[in-house]
């Protein structure tokens, strides 16, 4: 294993890095076998158990565990996984004895291409399942990681079936899990280093009707996770003083605008609204009678076919609903409705109000999931769906409505059809890539390997991204290696031209593009022709494609004060056939963004604010026909103009 080896060392110490912020009392032992000379107890005691080394009893976790498992030993013989497991569980029966049942741990990490040396007494199976007893009357758990790869090509196949027959053994006596990875990245993500306790956010009746009610219990399937929480720390306490807290203290003081010195006590302070230019307020009394506060329960309002449920629609966490364990007659009930939803292609709706008094109702729906294992019940998948205020409709114009000269032809589309096979995660035969199960945050972990260098050392900087950690976030170097020629064939079907960034004019007044980003690239068809943008092209009208880019650039030119009347004239122009030539609205938003940048460029070309107030009272009588008179008043805010602008509209 010796190629794993610096992905194993990153692994574990990270395991420890994360229980210094969030189990900072667990316990942790490390026990290494295959190594070249033999170091524990039970080779004292009962013999055997050659090359198998206790790095570190079990121990509160510090920080010199965490640099014993950054420089682990290499080793030359043969590793007995099984002598490593007696010899750990030795370990923790000396340390805890028979307490402390469900916590104690033993994590395995293993090619699994050694043989196991045969037993004194009985098969290889029956010292598997006496020591699976053993551990299972001690509480204890199991987690098996054996990793695979180039290194265990040219293995024995024989030896590698028997080790997994006997890994996976280990389940039927005691609380096993067993994982296969086959990359370093999933190796980072294969060991859950931080336990969640299971916690129910409800635990009630799933109503059907009112009188067909089923015993149900609610958990989190995931959730997001989030950044340690920073704690303001104060340095003033004594270095001696073994019983400082560092804590501090904040003190928030409200005064008033007129009165700077002052405090207001909280008698004489109330919250409010913004409503328009005043502030509404609202005492917490009328807050509190305002919520709305229903009853607690989980209610079915109906089914719905699956399709009619966008992908798109589900919202924050998933929970999971399963039946109330041990009541016979909720899981048959449940199992009985997950089939028939299944079987029907059908998902249900729900409301749910998880707890007494909650201030919101949750609309969401619940889709069936069928356990394939016989030991697990079924079970029912819950997301939360949008209301119509959560919902963004954002329209976007369809490639349909183009014209075909800006159709992809048949070889662009087959070699645009060829890169994205070429980019498949999950191609057919082979292992998934960057399985959420196994795939850790980048971001957090190079947090957690930055707190650890800065707790040793205050001035460290922050380390570059690991290149394990950097295939999650950038494309896997060798795929693109191995399929260059898609690639090549991709760009060469579409021309690619670089859009330089427009510089300002002399005087500093915005052009065309200036908010831009420099190296922007756009991808163009073969049969479309681009002008290309530098700050001497010559733009006289304005198009329908880019309204507000020619707009500014002839308000931007220097030829003669011609070109701002012109632009001015054509943008009016331009926002009336929005208008007319509307269908269901579908230009309405085009229209005002082009009335903003009228109002924007007239401002900042210094023309006089009567030929915008003109343009706009011309244009007012079609907005409140066919759009909104907000929108008028929506490009009159916020400038010096504002009080000739709302005077002569009010007229």
């Amino acid at each position: 294993m010796h190629s794993f080896l610096p992905e194993v060392e990153k692994l574990c110490s990270r395991l420890v890095q994360k229980k210094m912020i969030y189990n900072k009392n667990d316990e942790v032992g490390v026990v290494l076998f295959g190594t070249d000379d033999t170091n524990n107890e039970l080779t004292s005691e009962v013999g055997g158990y050659q090359h198998v080394v206790v790095l570190r009893n079990s121990k509160v976790v510090d920080g010199d565990v965490i640099e014993a498992l950054q420089k682990l030993p290499r080793g030359n013989f043969p590793g007995d996984f099984l002598d490593a497991i007696v010899v750990g569980t030795d370990i923790m029966v000396k340390k805890f004895g028979p307490t402390n049942k469900g916590k104690k741990r033993l994590c395995l990490i293993t090619s699994a291409q050694d043989p196991v040396k045969m037993s004194f007494e009985g098969t290889k199976e029956d010292q598997v399942d006496a020591i699976a007893i053993s551990m299972n009357a001690l509480g204890m758990k199991l987690d098996n990681i054996v990793v695979r790869g180039n290194s265990t090509e040219n293995a024995d196949r024989t030896i590698l079936d028997d080790n997994d027959c006997l890994l996976n053994r280990f389940s039927r006596g005691a609380c096993t899990k067993t994982v296969y990875v086959q990359s370093p990245t999933k190796l980072l993500g294969a060991l859950q280093t931080q336990n969640v306790s299971p916690v129910t956010i409800f635990r009630g009746d799933l109503e059907l009707t009112p009188e067909m009610k089923i015993k149900v219990w609610v958990y989190k399937k995931t959730s997001e996770e989030k950044f340690p929480t920073l704690k303001k720390y104060s340095d003033k306490a004594s270095p001696t003083d073994r019983f400082a807290t560092h804590g501090v203290k904040v003190n928030v003081e409200y005064k008033g605008a007129e009165n700077t010195n002052k405090a207001v006590p909280p008698q004489q302070r109330i919250k409010g609204y913004r409503y328009g230019p005043q502030v509404v307020p609202i005492s917490s009394a009328e807050v509190e009678a305002m919520k709305f506060k229903p009853d607690k329960s989980v209610k079915l309002l109906g089914f719905t076919n699956a399709t009619n449920i966008m992908r798109h629609y589900y919202m924050k966490d998933v929970y999971i609903f399963i039946a109330q364990p041990a009541n016979m007659k909720a899981i048959l009930a449940v199992s009985a409705l997950v089939r028939a939803m299944k079987e029907n292609n059908m998902v249900a709706i729900l409301r749910c109000v998880w707890r007494q008094g909650q201030g919101n109702v949750v609309v969401g729906v619940l889709t069936p999931n069928e356990s394939n294992a016989e030991s697990m019940p079924d079970s029912f998948f819950f997301n939360v769906l949008p209301f119509a205020e959560d919902v963004r409709d954002f329209r976007f114009p369809s490639f349909s409505k183009f014209p075909p000269s800006m159709q992809p032809n048949e070889q662009q589309q087959d070699a645009a059809d060829k890169l994205v096979m070429m980019l498949d995660l999950a191609p057919p035969g082979k292992e998934e890539v960057l399985q959420p199960d196994f795939t850790p945050n980048p971001v957090l972990e190079r947090f957690y390997h930055f707190l650890e260098l800065k707790s040793k050392n205050p001035d460290a900087d922050v380390p570059p991204l690991d290149n394990i950690l950097l295939r999650i976030t950038k494309p896997d170097p060798e795929l693109l290696s191995q399929n260059k020629s898609v690639i090549d064939e991709f760009c060469k079907q579409f021309e690619l031209k670089r859009n330089p960034k427009i510089r300002k004019s002399s005087g500093d007044k915005p052009t065309r593009s200036s908010e831009e980003p420099e190296g922007f690239v756009a991808l163009n068809t073969r049969t479309v022709n681009f002008v290309e943008n530098n700050s001497t092209a010559k733009v006289d009208s304005i198009g329908d494609s880019t309204p507000i880019q020619d707009f500014e650039a002839m308000m931007a030119s220097r030829d003669g004060k011609k070109w701002v009347d012109k632009a001015v004239k054509d943008m009016k122009t331009l926002i009336y056939e929005l208008l007319e030539n509307s269908y269901g609205g579908d230009t309405y938003e085009k229209a005002v963004d082009c009335l903003v940048a009228l109002r924007k460029g007239c401002i900042l070309e210094y023309v006089c604010h009567l030929l915008l107030v003109y343009s706009l009272l011309s244009l007012l009588p079609k907005f409140i026909q066919v759009a909104s008179l907000y929108s008028i008043f929506c490009v009159c805010k916020g400038t010096a103009l504002d009080a000739v602008h709302y005077s002569v509209l009010g007229q």
